[in-house]
């Protein structure tokens, strides 16, 4: 039988899951992904919320926690670590397999303090100790505090999934970021653990946001090509003079991770944001609907390092539109408020 997964992971990019329940875990249906080459997990407020509102196990499980735990972002946490745990555990083999390029479950902080640094960074400690797993990724968002906190977590040796990204700039912050620490990392320790970090770009908000303002021959193109240019210049960054001091010692670079990839716009293909950025040193959350359908009907192919000069003239026109910097820092802004917006709603039921 065709696996369009394996096809994917064998020409390097590795597909995670955007979900993470109680049921996925025990039902077996997390191992199930696996095997069939699923690499890792990614979770937010939004899917736990779904997840505690709708599973029996979540709602005992909460009526226990009430009567010892007060404070309604521990009862959260106490609820959902011990899954996030779960799922570290299952994919501890890929994780180890893979020299630690694959194998990662995701955990967001708090998106209250998405413009604190130094809280992030407490927090991020915190959750780090407190889950305890070699394979563990602390989510934060890409702010200007977010990136602050993301270059000293390095620094620290933490895994860090940096998210809610939409600009080229906002990418190459973080990249700059990531070199950063982990060169006071080397410094500090003078080891080469190996650190992991991914930068989470979002693809079907862009389009969503722009297309109405385009000429139809540009519509659905912007978030791709986009992502074309930004894997140009991940493969001129990390594997340049910048970057192969740190790659000798046996640092990682920070991978692209391609998130926001289930199509919004009915007229475009349900794989569409699958099948076109498909290259070597990767990574492509995506939720269910999404991988079933690429599982019954994707093709795998290398796609990100096609028709780049092409990209380049579209985004050129692009931006005689409309500013895609400014497009990317309004995008960061609203995606945090609907973080925001989604925890309020977690923290609700905890009540």
């Amino acid at each position: 039988m065709n696996n369009s997964l394996l096809d994917v992971n064998n020409l390097g990019q590795s597909i995670w899951l955007d979900n993470i329940s109680n049921n996925l875990i025990v039902s077996g249906k997390l191992q199930e992904l696996i095997n069939i080459g699923v690499t890792g997990v990614t979770s937010n407020p939004t899917i736990f919320h779904k997840a505690i509102a709708n599973e029996e196990y979540y709602i005992n499980k909460l009526s226990a926690l009430k009567s010892s735990i007060t404070n309604l972002e521990q009862r959260y946490e106490q609820l959902v670590i011990p899954d996030i745990q779960r799922a570290c555990d299952q994919f501890i083999d890929v994780y180890n397999s893979s020299a630690q390029k694959n194998g990662y479950v995701s955990f967001e902080v708090s998106p209250y303090l998405a413009n604190n640094k130094n809280e992030t960074i407490t927090n991020a400690k915190r959750l780090w100790l407190e889950i305890n797993r070699p394979n563990l990724m602390i989510k934060i968002p890409a702010t200007a505090a977010g990136i602050e906190a993301f270059e000293e977590l390095t620094a620290f040796g933490i895994n860090v999934n940096i998210t809610l990204l939409f600009s080229l700039k906002q990418l190459t912050d973080c990249w700059n970021a990531y070199i950063r620490g982990i060169q006071q990392y080397y410094n500090r320790y003078k080891t080469n653990k190996k650190i992991k970090a991914v930068a989470s770009f979002f693809l079907s908000r862009i389009d969503s946001a722009i297309d109405s303002k385009l000429p139809q021959q540009l519509q659905g193109k912007t978030a791709i090509n986009l992502c074309k240019l930004a894997y140009q210049h991940y493969n001129n960054l990390f594997y340049s003079d910048n970057f192969s001091h740190l790659n000798q010692i046996g640092f990682m670079p920070q991978f692209l991770l391609f998130a926001s990839t289930g199509t919004k716009n009915n007229n475009y293909s349900d794989v569409l944001y699958i099948e076109e950025v498909i290259g070597a040193e990767t990574i492509n959350t995506v939720p269910d609907n999404t991988l079933n359908a690429f599982i019954d009907h994707g093709k795998a192919r290398k796609s990100l390092n096609t028709n780049i000069d092409s990209a380049k003239s579209d985004i050129e026109k692009v931006n005689l539109i409309t500013n895609l910097e400014q497009l990317g820092d309004s995008l960061q802004q609203d995606g945090l408020k609907l973080f925001t917006q989604s925890f309020d709603a977690l923290i609700d039921l905890m009540k």
